[in-house]
């Protein structure tokens, strides 16, 4: 069986979760490919007083789909602490946790690293990312640097030790001599990390190998963005991005499953657009209207609680997921907050100094210069929560899916008419 990849098509708080859902137990396995505990799945389970609402933000959304395996791939990195308290918590809650299988070439968020993202971000002023301060970055980039610890190393302490070593002969320079900072001492290092060790080894796996088996066996293996495609450090609004790639090629390196065992790419769009953190935002409403959408659509973020930044939908950043993405495949989500809407517009294309784009602008100065040029098309005021097929939605609700899928030049195979897992239109087969 192909694997699949799923993505979020915008900035990120898509409900790449609820995508995850629509293939329930027909899913063997879903592996969270990037990332760390920067951002995360808010999924809705049952309804009415039965409703559950969880949130994951370093666990794939596989944890809650029984007879799942979720897995942490080797492009995610790792903050242990915040993993063991994500799975307590789950566990406390009746969630069975024990099927987690973690890649011991993933690499791990050290404390250093994290005090590092704080005080980078605090002295960049008004120049900040509008990082998470996790430390997810700095992580990153010791990978790149080669000085990276990775989970595999926790469990041989003289090549730890020797790793932790190497890192803050660079890393207390730079707290010290640079920020004043106090300086980390190996030992307190090496043993935080180490506490996690007994824990840690039963997950702990060549997760690349156990991938080929579940493939080999017919098991359907789902490949899970964190973040967006507008935050991927390649193809996103750079340097407003993350520090991974969020696209579906980092879904190949990030989990260790070759190209051509990808059948499917599925991205998830909202029905408007959101954003968290800094960077260029061409339809952002800084009015009553994007107070609206926040309000309707719980627009807080699942890790960080921050408020997000709303606007109208942008049909050239959904045009260009489809072409980075290669997109087989759209989840339109959020489509119930629109609703109570006379007009609805849309983002068609871009006015940059007076020059029409309808693909978004290649610098970053002049796709901070875009101004939306908008088509507007008739709201609705029907409930639609209750909608499972096409033909339940309003006349002008369909209308309005109809001209999104034009311009995003890919089908829209299920649309999402509220929080809840049952609350879906199913219009393709995503396995099908």
């Amino acid at each position: 069986m192909p694997a699949i990849v799923l993505v979020g098509a915008q900035w990120g708080d898509e409900g790449k979760g609820k995508a995850t859902d629509l293939l329930g137990s027909r899913v063997g396995a879903v592996v969270k490919f990037n990332g760390g505990n920067n951002a995360g799945h808010t999924i809705v389970i049952g309804s009415g007083e039965q409703r559950e609402k969880y949130a994951l933000h370093l666990l794939p959304s596989g944890i809650l789909t029984p007879g799942c395996t979720p897995i942490i791939g080797n492009g995610v990195v790792v903050d242990l602490g915040v993993l063991f308290e994500e799975i307590d918590g789950l566990q406390a809650r009746g969630i069975d946790t024990s099927k987690l299988v973690i890649s011991g070439s993933a690499h791990v968020i050290a404390s250093y690293n994290r005090t590092l993202d704080k005080v980078t971000e605090r002295f960049l002023g008004n120049s900040k990312i509008g990082t998470t301060g996790r430390g997810i970055g700095p992580t990153y980039a010791d990978k790149m640097a080669r000085i990276g610890i990775r989970v595999q190393d926790l469990f041989d302490e003289d090549i730890l030790r020797a790793k932790v070593t190497g890192a803050l002969n660079i890393k207390n320079q730079i707290l010290v001599k640079i920020y004043n900072r106090r300086a980390f001492s190996v030992d307190d290092v090496v043993d935080e990390l180490r506490s996690y060790t007994e824990r840690l080894a039963p997950m702990v796996a060549d997760t690349a190998l156990l991938l080929e088996q579940m493939l080999d066996e017919g098991r359907t293996v789902v490949l899970e963005a964190g973040q967006a495609t507008l935050l991927d450090v390649d193809h996103g609004t750079y340097p407003f991005v993350t520090s991974s790639n969020a696209t579906a090629g980092g879904a190949c390196t990030g989990s260790g499953i070759p190209p051509m065992r990808i059948s499917r790419v599925i991205a998830v769009v909202k029905a408007y657009t959101t954003r968290v953190g800094e960077g260029p935002f061409p339809t952002e409403l800084l009015d009553e209207s994007g107070e609206r959408l926040r309000t309707a659509g719980a627009e807080f973020g699942t890790t960080t609680g921050r408020p997000r930044r709303c606007g109208w939908f942008d049909a050239p950043i959904a045009r260009y997921a489809t072409r980075i993405n290669g997109v087989t495949d759209f989840v339109l989500t959020k489509l119930d907050v629109l609703t109570g809407l006379h007009e609805v517009p849309v983002c068609v294309a871009y006015d940059v100094d007076g020059t029409r784009h309808d693909e978004l602008p290649m610098t970053q100065a002049e796709f901070a210069r875009a101004t939306p040029i908008y088509e507007t098309f008739p709201g609705w005021t029907e409930d639609i929560s209750a909608a499972r097929t096409l033909a339940d939605l309003p006349r002008t609700a369909r209308e309005y899916v109809a001209a999104l899928e034009k311009m995003i030049k890919a089908p829209i195979s299920a649309i999402g008419v509220g929080p809840g897992r049952d609350e879906t239109i199913a219009v393709r087969d995503l396995l099908d």
